[in-house]
């Protein structure tokens, strides 16, 4: 935080990691939550219209995306993707004197290799969510339609009444947080790398699992602040 706040930004560091964590990992997000949405869909609808209930399907869907399958989904993609390659590649340039060599040109490995990943994760982590949440949305309502003869109005209905600003608010927080996690988690273990080609290795699989249990960690700390007391969503949906 205090490097963000009192040094100067590598503006051409941040736009490259931001291609990397974003555009480069949205067809897999996508895929991820579309096949999601399906598979909740097809699981819920089924229960749910055997109940009487089938108008809230698109509802139930959309509640359980934006406040926890999204994002927790999406940071784990991330995770697994751009994370290990955040290790692994500082890790490399640290065994290799790399680092070394950027402080014997009074360039400061923080502001030159952290910093620009720290902003890039925080930042495209939640539009990567949103679009995830859309496309999942999206999947539902194939399966729903197809598959149930959940008519489309109704379903689309649903969505727009269970769901409130908060809730698209409460899973941008989470991105957020996640997005810094996967950063911050991903570049200190590559900065703390030793032992040569083995230790990279190592540094990498401690990252992504070291990351994965804190996304999980925080998500529920952060669920349990966000949602507390009891719910309305679904009593106004019906």
């Amino acid at each position: 935080m205090l490097h963000l706040l009192t040094r100067k930004i590598n503006r051409r560091n941040t736009l490259d990691q931001m291609a990397a964590v974003g555009p480069e990992s949205l067809l897999i997000a996508l895929l991820t939550a579309g096949f999601v949405g399906m598979v909740f869909t097809v699981q819920v609808a089924r229960e749910f219209i055997s109940l009487g209930a089938g108008n809230v399907v698109g509802g139930v869907l959309a509640l359980s995306l934006t406040r926890e399958l999204g994002p927790v989904l999406t940071a784990v993609i991330v995770t697994g993707r751009v994370g290990s390659a955040f290790a692994a590649e500082i890790g490399t340039m640290q065994v290799t004197e790399q680092i070394d060599a950027l402080l014997m040109l009074r360039t400061d490995p923080i502001d030159y290799l952290v910093i620009p990943r720290v902003i890039a994760c925080c930042l495209m982590l939640p539009i990567l969510t949103i679009l995830s949440l859309v496309t999942g949305i999206a999947g539902g309502l194939l399966i729903a339609t197809t598959m149930y003869g959940v008519s489309q109005t109704v379903f689309l209905e649903s969505v727009r009444s269970f769901l409130t600003l908060w809730d698209i608010c409460s899973a941008t927080i989470k991105a957020f947080v996640f997005g810094a996690l996967i950063a911050v988690i991903g570049t200190s273990w590559g900065l703390t790398t030793t032992g040569g080609a083995k230790g990279v290795g190592q540094s990498t699989t401690t990252a992504v699992v070291t990351a994965l249990l804190a996304i999980f960690i925080c998500n529920f700390l952060m669920t349990w602040v966000m949602f507390q007391g009891t719910g309305s969503s679904v009593l106004k949906g019906l």
